[in-house]
């Protein structure tokens, strides 16, 4: 059993530039037949556009994972910590499902 653990084991590795990570307080999601791309951006209050500081970009299998993996850790957060309140047009939101891209 313990080698087939060792079997299935991934090792990451991660720079320091990237540990660091990038703040994002909008998400632009687009897609074409082939691949999701999303934006993450940075917004500041009181200025008319936003500056990208990440774009991932994944094939369409990868991306139903990770809005599974997403909803999985969503729900075990909300287990932990209460219900995430969702301000409604209180606050910006993302636009999802903006204009489809064309690869």
């Amino acid at each position: 059993m313990e080698n087939n653990n060792q079997k299935n084991q991934l090792n990451i590795e991660i720079s320091d530039e990237v540990a660091e990570g990038k703040y994002s307080n909008l998400a632009i999601i687009t897609h074409s037949p082939n691949e999701f791309i999303v934006d993450f951006a940075q917004m500041m209050p009181g200025t008319p556009k936003a500056k990208v500081r990440s774009r991932v970009i994944m094939n369409p299998l990868n991306a139903k994972r990770l809005y599974k993996a997403l909803a999985d850790n969503i729900a075990k957060y909300e287990q932990q910590f209460g219900t995430i309140q969702d301000l409604g047009s209180n606050v910006a939101q993302f636009p999802i499902g903006t204009p489809t891209a064309q690869a």
